[in-house]
């Protein structure tokens, strides 16, 4: 869509609704902006949040077939 069409859509529209697209226009542009931030990653952030069980590596019980 053009800005032509777009600006011909919101010219016929009332003035409370053109009120409500200029909220949700800024809405926008301020969701573009903030999903644009990259955040620098850092190593090892959730160490200690997961835990592994000392049987993890331990076969599962009813799987004897498959494991053979």
């Amino acid at each position: 869509m053009t800005n032509a069409q777009l600006f011909s859509k919101l010219a016929v529209l009332p003035s409370g609704l053109k009120a409500e697209v200029a909220s949700f226009v800024d809405f926008l542009t301020y969701k573009a902006k903030k999903t644009n931030v990259k955040q620098k990653r850092i190593a090892g952030k959730a160490r200690g949040w997961v835990a592994l069980k000392e049987d993890f590596d331990d076969p599962l019980p009813g799987f004897e077939d498959y494991t053979k």
